[in-house]
Order: C-alpha cells, then structure tokens, then sequence
C-alpha cells in the first residue's frame, strides 16, 4: 500500500485525570481500572450484586397525629404518637428526630455560615437576612413522654431532637412515646422554605403548604447509624418509612389535601361536592369537586366554623397537606397496570387556566411514564398543588404556573408549569418509594428524577423544550474552570452550582448511557431492576453502580469514574487523517500516478514565470537538439508491463481479486482526547456522492492509552469530510476540533437588559395576550 494523501495534524497535550488514579504518570491503567475502594464493601445487608443482602434490615415508624391550623394567629399546633419498631441489630438508648421549622430560627447555624455582600440594587429580602431572620420562628417543644405520659429527657441541637430511651430499646422491640408541639408558620415568600403560607393581598387570605411540620424519626441505618447531619434548607430528607393517621383541624371553609386517602370526605364536603368526588373516580377526564365559582365564593366569606379532615396513609416515608379556601379540586382516575389511582389538582383562581386544563392529565401521564420505566406506582393518590414553588412529598407536590390577569400566558409558562408537575410528582418514584438519602447524595433522587422527567416530557409533547436531559445542554457547565466544580458524588451543601451539579449533570449522564452507551433494551431493563429491588428500601449510590452492571453485563466502572467520581469534561478531537488507496499495479492507473507525480516534482516558480512570459528554450528553437527522448513518452504503457500485470491477475485467488476489485479507501484517523472524559468515538462519514454513514467506537478503545488512540477505517467510497458525535450526544465541549476539514463553528451574541423574574414567569413575552390584543 502507499500513501495517497495526508491530511492535517493538530497535536493537543491532554489534561492530568483530576480522580483518583491507580497508575499515576501514565497514559493507561487509570480510567478504565475498577472502582474498588470507592465503593462500600459488600456485606451481610447489602451484596455485591446490587441488591438487598440476606440480612437486610429497615427500622419504621408509625404516626398517629391530631394538629390544628389557627389561621388567625398563623400558627400550628400538634400531638403526636410514634411507634418506633427497632428492627436493627442494634440496641438503642436514644433516638433522634428532625425538626426541620427550626431551620427558620437566627439561631440555627444555617443562617450565618454563608458569605454576604453589599449590592448597589437590594431587595427586602436581601436586606433582612444581612439584619437576621424574623423572630419567633421555629419549632417549640412542649412535651415529650412515653405511653403512660413518664416524662422521656430530650436535647434539642438545632434541626435534631435527641430523646432518650427509659430502658435500652433491643434488637426486634419497639416503643411508644409522644410529642407536643407547635410553631409559628412562616411565610415562604419572604423567609424562604418548603412549607408555610403565601398571602394574597387582594382577597386577604392564605395558601397553607403544611410540610416538614412534624417531629419525624431519622433515619438509622446499616451503612451509618444515625443519619442526623443538619438540615440547612438545601440537602433534603433521610426518613424512615412507616403508617400515618392523621387528623387536621382547619377553618370549616378550608379545602384539604394531603398524603394518603381521606377517610370522611363525606363529612367534609357538600352533597353536590362529595357526588362530584364519586363521578371523578370514573371519569377518565378531570371533575371539578371544588369548582371555581365556588372557592371565588369562599373566598369572600370566610366561615367562622372549623372541621377536621382526617387521612390515612400506608408505607410512605413522609406526610404534608395543602389547606386553604381559594381552592378549586379536580380529579379523575388513572389506570396504572390495572391499579385504579386518583390523579388531582389543587390551585387557586389565578392559576385556573393552566392547571384546569394541563395539571391533573400531567399527573396521570407522570404516573403512566414513570411506572413503564421503574415500577407500577403503588399508592392509591397523586396530587398536584399550585402554590408558586417546586417540592415534593409522598402523593402530593407543590408547583408553579399562574396567568395573567386576564387568562393568558406565556408559552414558557406553560412548559415550565408542565415540567415542574412532571418533576414533583415524579419524586413520588425517588426518593418517596426508592428511599434514597438526600442529605447525603441528592443525585440519587434529584438526577434520577430529572432523568425520568426528560423521557416523561418527551413522551408529553415531541417539541417539549427539555432543558435537561439532551447532552449538549450539559456542555456549558462543564466547561467551566475546574475550581467552579466538585464531582457528582459530593454532599449537597458543599455544591456550587446546585442545578447543574446534581440534577442535570447525572440525568445528562443517564441519558446518555440509555441512548449511546448500554443501548435502551438492556439500560432500561437494568434501571428497572433497581427500581424494583429497592422500592421502599434505603440504597446507596453502591446498590445502584452494581445494580446496572448486575442486570445488564455491561462494565461501566469507568462511566461512574468519570462522570459521577470526576469534574473532566469530554473534548475528543480528530488530530490527524491519512487517506490510503491499494496499489493494484494495473498499468495504466500506475504510470498515470507517476506522471502526475512527476509534474508534481518538477514544477517550480522560475518554469512556471518563464512559461507565462512566452520564454522559447533553447532545446525548443534549435530542433537539431532533439532526439528519441525529446518525443518519448515515458508513461505509456509498454507491451512487457501489460504482460505482466496479465500475469499477476491470472495468479490471484478469488479472494484476492474480490480485494483488488473493491477499490477500498482506507483512513487511518488519529483521535486525541483533549478532555480527559472517556467516551464512545461517533464518527460521521459524508462521501463525495453525498451520502452518509455512521460507525461507533466503544470507549473501550481508549483503554491502552487515554490520550490518543488511531483506528483505520475502510470505506467503499472516497470521504470529503468527517463529524465527531453529529448528533451532539456525548457533551462534547468543543465542537470545533469535531470535523475534518475543519469547520469554524459561528457563535452568536445578544444585548440585553437583565431582569430577575418570578419563578415560573415569562421572560419572553406572552403572545397569546397580544393576540388577543
């Protein structure tokens, strides 16, 4: 063979791994290596598979609580029984619970130990937290006993209340105690916060979003003990699962929903609402039980009365509730693999245009999307509250999405207010059935929802505008300077960029081991078996790396090194090209090759000025001075190389003249990996007829050296140009060096007047209002 053609080169140093290496210095033997002591020993409890040990074991928690909203004072009181089953190996002298409330107290550390600043624009906000938390917040303890009302001792350090047993609690007992409580409820539009009211000032009443509102167990467990680092309003929820009774107390006009079933809707509502709540669990379209001329009712007369709601919920984690009276209720059945569910929405009128349309269909799709892709959701309920903010509880979530005053919004509005329903109720599969710890890695439940989201949006609308999921929307972030990030796999208050970091850079990754690493059939069954061996369980980021490689056969320790354990981002280059053709010695093909060489050779600027000028050579005038040679043609073909090229055809087997015969380009492509992030190599073929084709390279082929590898490829056809991933699914951060020849990629910039918007708002206009208009 010779070469034919050489093309480009571009020599680019790759980056040092920033993770832990096994061969440090080397060009191999670091990212491909297993992950060995970065993941926890398999043991008893849990195996070296991926699921649940022989030994396995979960503590419970089961609550009986009577609370009463005083809308008046904006306060919450409660009593609460808990039965704590102590199922661990362990004998325990103490316990601890959460107050989470108590996030809102100035004393709590987490409202001192992040920096401030001055701005030359400030909001009222901005200003009360650089003058302290409004006092009076926080949870207020008033008894703590056991069964038979013995005063229990108890130390309250901040968000954790430590109690102390009146006997060692053995291996297999349970004790009975009780708690009294109340707290002031915050106003979450100022003070921040899941749970609280929201005032609306036109009509002068409350949006109650009751959550994280009781004394709850924390979670002790067989991988640490006690899980009882602080809540600071950022890293979640470790809670232990359990059954609920509830009985709430609210003004006689409130609506209500919670957690669980209501066991005395007919008690609650009105005949004509409570036929409406039997017509809804038929209807395959959502009824209106509350309707909207009846909340705008309510509304303005407020009722003096009270009534309590009682619910019931079986083998949830947590419990939370929505109660006001500006609420319209709708509901309609969902069929989940043959499991009847009530899919609902509670929203006040400015939110009516959007949620009575969108909000209780988005449950039901959500349920139907997530349960094809994990496990058929399990409880009876699934409710969607408007209350201007995103977060999640078991069978019931609080989200955004308003209109305008006068009914419209924007299309960014709808989206959003679509995607947030998707992702809160989604929650119900991570972490409220598949119990991860949130304190600890909110990957686990934050990006294996978003990740869940994305297919659930696009199963929603073919044009839905996910923001993440896709793999080049990921690339922005991990461009950024390595001081800027910290690896998937840190604690949640130690994050920088929260959104990124823990929601879309894990369901980026996700994305893309279903779609270009593993292959959907064996990702999806994998994630499947994860979903089903620790739903209503307590994993770890362990359980769920060998789960996928368990279920699947695929080794993906190197994927979770870089993209869970690692801050490199991928960058894959094409460094060089060399074109060969086979030499099949026909002659005339050979001597013409040769006399294209020979021009090549022997043009120079002198004979090429000389020739332009008309100069006559002194061979040229004097005709004497020519001879055979002056007329010969040295790249005929002679009757001695026709002979023998006739020879050598009638000696070649037939797969040899199969070889000869095909014309084959071979290009021998070096790739540099510039990054430091190992991935498949995606190369786009264009030919010069136009067409196309795509070959793939598994990341495997970076394992000897991770820096550089060259592969040749053999095509039918001559190659005009080449595309690393044209279909932008690895997050490539440099698109640049992706294309032989190389292709300058235009970037583009926008003026603008920055603006700080509500969430769930449009910053781009609104044109169904001005069509109307």
């Amino acid at each position: 063979m010779t070469i034919r053609s050489i093309i480009g080169s571009l020599l680019v140093a790759a980056p040092l791994a920033t993770m832990a290496q096994n061969n440090p210095g080397s060009n191999h033997g670091n990212r491909f290596e297993q992950l060995g002591y970065l993941l926890a020993d398999p043991n008893m409890y849990r195996s070296a598979s991926g699921v649940p040990g022989p030994k396995y074991w979960q503590q419970r928690a089961d609550y009986d609580i009577t609370a009463e909203l005083d809308e008046v004072q904006r306060r919450l009181n409660g009593s609460e029984t808990v039965t704590y089953y102590n199922n661990s190996p362990d004998p325990l002298t103490y316990i601890w619970l959460q107050l989470d409330e108590n996030e809102h107290d100035p004393k709590s550390d987490n409202n001192s130990f992040d920096g401030s600043n001055m701005k030359d624009r400030m909001s009222g906000r901005e200003i009360g937290r650089l003058l302290g938390m409004e006092q009076g917040h926080g949870v207020n303890i008033t008894k703590v006993t056991d069964a038979s009302g013995k005063t229990l001792p108890y130390t309250i350090n901040q968000t954790m209340m430590r109690i102390e047993m009146p006997q060692t609690l053995k291996p297999g007992e349970k004790i009975v105690f009780k708690v009294d409580w109340w707290y002031k409820v915050p106003n979450r539009m100022t003070l921040g916060g899941r749970g609280g009211y929201e005032h609306f000032a036109a009509d002068g009443n409350d949006l109650y979003t009751i959550a994280q509102w009781y004394p709850r167990l924390a979670v002790y467990s067989d991988f640490q003990g006690w899980q009882n680092k602080q809540f600071t309003g950022r890293g979640e929820f470790a809670l232990t699962f359990g059954n609920f009774k509830v009985k709430m107390t609210v003004p006689a006009d409130h609506v209500v929903g919670g957690t669980g079933e209501c066991r005395n809707y007919k008690e609650m509502l009105s005949p004509a609402q409570f036929q409406r709540w039997q017509q809804a669990q038929k209807s395959t379209e959502p009824v209106e039980i509350v309707t909207l001329a009846e909340a705008q009712d309510a509304i303005k007369h407020k009722s003096d009365r009270k009534k309590t709601w009682i619910f019931e919920a079986t083998n949830v984690r947590d419990f939370a509730m929505v109660a006001s009276r500006r609420l319209v209720w709708d509901a309609m059945g969902v069929n989940i693999e043959g499991k009847h569910v009530m899919a609902m929405s509670y929203y006040g009128p400015e939110a009516y245009p959007l949620y009575r349309r969108y909000s209780t269909k988005v449950v039901g799709h959500t349920l139907r999307s997530y349960s094809n892709h994990t496990i058929p959701y399990p409880y009876p309920v699934a409710i969607s509250v408007e209350a201007a903010n995103g977060m999640e509880y078991p069978m019931i979530c609080f989200n955004y999405g308003r209109a305008e005053a006068d009914g419209t919004y924007s299309e960014s509005t709808k989206n959003g207010m679509i995607g947030v329903i998707i992702h809160e109720v989604g929650h119900n599969f991570f972490p409220m059935i598949v119990n991860s710890d949130e304190r600890q890695w909110t990957w686990m439940d934050e990006g294996l929802n978003t990740f869940c989201q994305f297919m659930a949006e696009q199963e929603w609308d073919a044009n839905f505008p996910s923001r993440r999921g896709p793999a080049h929307h990921i690339v922005e972030y991990m461009s950024m300077p390595k001081d800027k990030l910290e690896p998937v796999m840190s604690n949640s208050e130690n994050i920088i960029m929260f959104g990124p970091n823990a929601y879309a850079k894990p369901a980026t990754a996700l994305n893309i081991l279903r779609e270009t690493v593993m292959g959907r059939e064996l990702f999806d069954y994998a994630f499947r078996e994860y979903a089903r061996r620790w739903a209503f369980k307590h994993p770890t980021p362990t359980d769920f790396f060998r789960t996928m490689e368990d279920a699947s056969a695929v080794d993906l320790d190197w994927f979770w090194r870089g993209w869970f354990f690692g801050i490199e981002p991928v960058d894959i280059a094409i460094d060089n090209v060399k074109w060969y053709r086979m030499d099949a010695k026909e002659p005339a093909e050979t001597n013409k090759a040769a006399e294209a060489a020979a021009i090549r050779e022997d043009t120079h600027i002198a004979k090429t000025r000389n020739k332009e000028k008309g100069m006559k050579t002194v061979v040229e005038q004097d005709t004497s001075l020519q001879d055979f040679y002056s007329k010969w043609d040295r790249f005929a073909v002679t009757p001695a190389q026709s002979a023998a090229w006739q020879q050598m055809q009638a000696s070649l087997t037939p797969e040899e003249k199969q070889l000869y015969d095909s014309k084959k380009n071979f290009y021998e492509v070096t790739f540099r990996n510039i990054g430091g992030n190992v991935m498949p190599i995606i190369v786009e073929w264009t030919f010069a007829d136009g067409t196309k084709e795509t070959d793939r390279i598994s990341a495997y082929i970076w394992r000897h050296n991770e820096q550089e590898v060259t592969k040749v490829f053999a095509k039918d056809k001559q190659v005009v140009s080449m595309k690393l991933d044209p279909l932008r699914e690895t997050a490539d951060i440099d698109e640049n060096n992706n294309s032989w020849p190389r292709q300058a990629t235009p970037s583009r910039f926008e003026l603008f007047r920055s603006e700080r918007a509500a969430r769930g708002t449009s910053t781009g206009g609104n044109p169904m209002q001005q069509a109307r208009q």
